[in-house]
């Protein structure tokens, strides 16, 4: 009996999509929101801080990279 592959429409590809940039986005809010409360907190390393800090921020844009890319494949 053979397989049937079921694809998706591109709603659901999206909906998929969604959630799964969602996670992205929450996590480098969180890592921005962590190094800046460690900042404001006086914490004795401002520099390591800091670099979380870059790190959260390189993190959305690599977000909003894929985000902009997969909206352009969608939008064609």
């Amino acid at each position: 009996m053979a397989k049937i592959k079921r694809h998706l429409t591109r709603q659901e590809e999206f909906d998929i999509l969604k959630l799964i940039l969602d996670k992205f986005l929450w996590l480098g809010v969180l890592i921005m929101g962590y190094g800046f409360y460690r900042i404001v907190s006086l914490s004795q390393d401002l520099w390591y801080w800091l670099a979380v800090m870059l790190g959260g921020a390189i993190l959305l844009l690599i977000f909003m990279a894929v985000l902009v890319r997969e909206y352009n494949f969608m939008k064609s």
